[in-house]
């Protein structure tokens, strides 16, 4: 905006806006960033019923600058506390002033001296290097357009990872359409950005997200844990029939006992184990890899170990 103007509406008169008065609203405009507000410049310039619309911002009389706050809300420290014990991965990719972003940053504890490449700056970098980039532990891009987003996301998968991406703006819907797991803001979020979604959060509310990867590991493990006791708790009733077949000896149960057998000793634990309630360190372990399966490998928590 600054640039556009050439007047500034100060002391309730319009005067000329020279470097002086234009280096002391940058200064202005980085000390209220640092604060994290947000800065919107407001101008305005009269509208002659002749003037062509292309020539209507420029000449513009700046009437000042606005800091707009925006708290996070109380609980996301800790949600990005538990993201971080469970080996997830946050990164803010936001249109705000680096400034900003930096101290929001430090407000819900996701970095302290991170890593803040801008629009500008990734622009100009190659693949390779944003790549690179991305490996840093803290990192913050701000300044970044819709088509930066689904770039950044783009990297993010072809490292490997499993990306899942928060939005609730027209500039965030790439990234949504193109992530694995899109997740729309339900109450700020714009028709666009819920149609490119995948998920729509209902109250916009991050630590939601935390809580509901809790649950689909709790979910996970509950299923390795019904496959496993219903496949080991099967091999003591194969066994006999092998030895029947095989070796010729009477058949120890019948059919009907096994059916007695399933129903009295399978049911009841099978459920209990698929509702069974997280584990206390179920957020404490990294994340599971793309190819992981129900079982890879020995089950010690089985009756009987065995592999798959």
């Amino acid at each position: 905006m600054l640039p556009l103007c050439q007047d500034i509406y100060l002391d309730g008169r319009v005067q000329s806006l020279n470097e002086v008065r234009r280096q002391h609203l940058l200064d202005a405009q980085e000390s209220m960033a640092e604060q994290g507000l947000r800065m919107l410049a407001l101008a305005f310039r009269g509208c002659p019923a002749q003037a062509k619309l292309e020539c209507l911002e420029e000449k513009l009389t700046l009437c000042g600058l606005v800091g707009i706050e925006d708290p996070p809300r109380a609980e996301v420290p800790a949600a990005i506390n538990r993201c971080r014990s469970a080996g997830i991965k946050v990164i803010m990719i936001t249109g705000d002033h680096p400034h900003t972003a930096r101290a929001i940053a430090r407000e819900i504890g996701l970095a302290q001296n991170p890593l803040i490449i801008v629009g500008d700056e990734l622009r100009r970098i190659s693949p390779i290097q944003l790549q690179l980039a991305l490996d840093t532990t803290d990192i913050i891009f701000a300044r970044v357009g819709a088509d930066q987003k689904m770039r950044i996301v783009q990297a993010l998968k072809k490292k490997g990872e499993i990306v899942a991406v928060t939005g609730d703006g027209v500039n965030d819907a790439p990234a949504l359409k193109i992530a694995d797991i899109g997740i729309s803001m339900g109450i700020s979020g714009t028709d666009v950005a819920k149609e490119s979604a995948d998920i729509i959060l209902l109250d916009d509310n991050f630590a939601h997200i935390v809580s509901a990867i809790e649950k689909g590991r709790t979910v996970f493990e509950n299923i390795r844990k019904f496959m496993t006791y219903i496949l080991t708790s099967n091999v003591p009733e194969i066994i006999p029939y092998l030895a029947f077949m095989l070796c010729k000896i009477p058949l120890p149960l019948t059919i009907v006992q096994i059916l007695a057998v399933d129903l009295g000793t399978d049911i009841l634990p099978a459920l209990a184990l698929g509702a069974e309630a997280p584990r206390n360190d179920v957020m404490q372990k990294p994340p599971r890899a793309r190819n992981d399966v129900c079982f890879t490998g020995l089950c010690w928590d089985a009756p009987i170990c065995f592999w798959v």
